[in-house]
C-alpha cells in the first residue's frame, strides 16, 4: 500500500517566519488544539505526476483514521492498473471537491461493469448519458424521451445525486407537475376569456383593442397540462433510465420511480346521448376529452361522408377500429382478394413532420382483422378509385402502394387525417369526437352487437384483455339503456296509464 499519513495540523504561525507551522506546531499534542488530516498517496498519473489523497479538519483522530481506512479500501477493489488509475482519479476529484467517500462495493460494481468512476453523478448528468444511448429506438419514441426530460425529469430531479433520489423525491415532482397544471389550465382561461373580449368588441375604440391585445400579448402562450398518460409516460421515462442504470452500471441497486404509483386518472370513454349532445349544443363543452358516438351518430357521420375521397379510411376506423398510423400504413396488398380482412403489420408515426414506418409496438399489435360485407364494400371501392386515380394522373401519379392515399398516390401524413376528420364533424355539426376515439366507437359497437371481450381485444391490438375492459364497462351500460329506449320508441302508444292504475283490481 502507498504511504498515507494521519497527523494533526494547525492555523499557528512561526512569529520568525510567518509560516504556519502545520503538522509541527508545538501546541498540536494539546487537547483541543488544531485538528486531524490524512494524507495517501495514490498511483501516479499517467504522465507521471504524484497524486494524493488529501482531508483535514477532523476533530478526532479516530474519525481521520476511519477515512484514511477507507480510502486504502477503495484503491485495495482495483484489480489491475487501468482500475487503479480510475479510482485514484475519482479518489483525486474527491480530494479536491471534499464530497462524501462512496462505498467500497459500489465502486466495485462499478468497475466489473465498466462503468467511469464518478465522484457523484446526480440524475441530469445520468440522463445526458443515458439519453445518447436510446438513438436505436422509433424517433417518436427518442422525441418523448427528450421532452420528458428537458420539461419535467431535469427541471425536478436534475441536481439530486442518483444513489439518493428517493420515491418521496419522485413523488414531490409530480405533485409539482400538478401545480404546475393548474397554472396552466389558468393561464389557458384567462387567455380564452380576453380572446372572447377581442372578438366581441370589434367596434370598440382603437384604444381599448390595443389595451386588450396588450395583456393577451403580456399572457404566457397556451399550453396543455401534462395530463394522466402524459404522467404515466414520464413516469416510465425515469422507470427506464433507471433500470439501464441498475442493469448496465451498476451504480444503484434500487428504483425509487417503480414505487411511485399514480392515481388512475385516464379518462374513460362516455357515450354522447342525447342530454350530453343537448348541452354540448348549448355551451360547447365536451363532457370528457373521450367522447363515443351513438350508433345513430355513427350513421350520421358515415352518411355525411359519403363522398369523401377517404370515406373507406373513416368506415373502417369507425367499424374495426385499427389505429390512425396502421390506417395510413395499410398497403392494397394487405386487403384479402375477397375483401373480408385485412393484415395490419406496420404503422406510419410522424416526427418532426417527417413521416416513418415501423412495425407495431406490441407483439399484438400485428394482427388480421376480420370485415364485414359493408366494410368490404367500401374497402373494395377504394381500390376501385386508386385505379381510377392512376389513369387520370398518369406519369405524375406516385405508386406509394398504399390503400388510403392523397389524390396523387401519395402516401398520407397521419397528423392530416386527424386535421380532415375533425373539420369533417364540424361541417356535419356533430358533437366531436377525436380520430383516435374512432377505436372506442368500434370497440362500443363490436361488444353491443354480442361480441366477446376477447375478440374485441384481438381485433383492437390491445396487449391485455384487461385494458379492453377497463376502457369500456363505463360506455356499455349507457349504450344498453340507450338500445332498450330506441326499442321502447319503436312500439306506437296511444294511451299511457294514469296514476289511479296502481289501484285496479286485476283479480277477476
Amino acid at each position: 500500500m502507498k504511504s498515507g499519513s494521519v497527523y494533526k495540523r494547525c492555523s499557528c504561525r512561526n512569529p520568525e517566519t510567518g509560516k504556519q507551522y502545520g503538522k509541527n506546531c508545538p501546541k498540536a499534542k494539546k487537547k483541543g488544539h488544531g485538528s486531524w488530516s490524512v494524507k495517501q498517496e495514490l498511483p501516479p498519473a499517467d504522465d507521471g505526476t504524484r497524486r494524493y489523497f488529501r482531508r483535514t479538519g477532523y476533530d478526532a483522530q479516530d474519525k481521520a483514521q476511519t477515512d484514511l481506512d477507507h480510502v486504502r479500501s477503495l484503491l485495495a477493489v482495483a484489480k489491475n492498473d487501468r482500475q487503479r488509475n480510475q479510482v485514484a482519479e475519482m479518489l483525486s476529484e474527491l480530494s479536491k471537491n471534499g464530497d462524501e467517500l462512496p462505498d467500497a462495493e459500489r465502486v466495485q460494481r462499478m468497475l466489473k461493469h465498466g462503468t467511469r468512476l464518478r465522484a457523484n453523478c446526480t440524475v441530469g448528468e445520468w440522463l445526458d448519458i443515458w439519453m445518447p444511448r436510446q438513438k436505436h429506438l422509433a424517433r417518436s419514441t427518442v422525441r418523448n424521451y427528450q421532452g420528458h426530460i428537458d420539461d419535467y425529469l431535469k427541471p425536478n430531479l436534475g441536481e439530486i445525486e442518483v444513489d439518493e433520489l428517493s420515491v418521496s423525491d419522485v413523488v414531490e415532482m409530480f405533485e409539482e407537475i400538478e401545480k404546475e397544471n393548474e397554472r396552466i389550465s389558468a393561464n389557458n382561461d384567462d387567455r380564452h376569456a380576453l380572446l372572447a373580449r377581442i372578438k366581441m368588441a370589434p367596434t370598440s375604440p382603437r384604444s381599448i383593442r390595443r389595451k386588450l391585445r396588450e395583456e393577451l400579448a403580456a399572457l404566457p402562450p397556451f399550453r396543455k397540462p401534462a395530463g394522466p398518460s402524459t404522467r404515466n409516460r414520464i413516469k416510465a421515462t425515469l422507470r427506464k433510465a433507471l433500470n439501464d442504470m441498475i442493469a448496465h452500471e451498476g451504480l444503484i441497486t434500487f428504483n425509487p420511480a417503480h414505487h411511485v404509483h399514480l392515481a388512475d386518472e385516464k379518462p374513460r370513454p362516455l357515450l354522447w346521448t342525447p342530454e350530453r349532445v343537448e348541452e354540448w349544443r348549448r355551451t360547447g363543452r365536451k363532457p370528457s376529452p373521450v367522447m363515443v358516438w351513438t350508433p345513430a351518430l355513427t350513421g350520421e357521420f358515415l352518411d355525411g361522408a359519403a363522398d369523401d375521397p377517404l370515406y373507406g379510411l373513416y368506415h373502417l376506423a369507425l367499424y374495426r377500429g385499427p389505429r390512425r398510423g396502421e390506417l395510413c400504413a395499410l398497403d392494397e396488398t394487405d386487403v384479402a382478394t375477397d375483401f373480408r380482412s385485412v393484415n395490419i403489420d406496420s404503422q406510419l408515426t410522424e416526427v418532426d413532420y417527417e413521416v416513418e414506418e415501423s412495425t407495431p409496438k406490441t407483439e399484438a399489435g400485428t394482427r388480421t382483422v376480420g370485415l364485414d360485407h359493408e366494410t368490404g364494400q367500401a374497402l373494395r371501392w377504394q381500390v376501385e378509385r386508386n385505379r381510377r386515380n392512376r389513369l387520370r394522373w398518369g406519369d405524375a401519379w406516385v405508386d406509394s402502394g398504399r390503400l388510403f392515399t392523397e389524390p396523387n398516390g401519395e402516401q398520407l401524413r397521419p397528423s392530416a387525417v386527424s386535421d380532415r376528420f375533425e373539420r369533417l364533424v364540424a361541417l356535419l355539426g356533430l358533437p366531436p369526437i377525436r380520430f383516435h376515439d374512432c377505436r372506442h366507437v368500434a370497440a362500443t359497437l363490436m361488444l353491443a352487437g354480442g361480441a366477446d371481450m376477447k375478440v374485441v381485444q384481438t381485433l383492437l391490438g390491445h396487449a391485455s384483455l384487461s385494458v379492453t375492459a377497463d376502457l369500456y364497462t363505463s360506455v356499455l351500460p349507457e349504450l344498453a339503456l340507450s338500445a332498450a329506449e330506441a326499442a321502447a320508441a319503436l312500439v306506437p302508444r296511444s294511451r299511457r296509464p294514469t296514476a289511479g292504475l296502481a289501484s285496479v283490481s286485476l283479480t277477476a
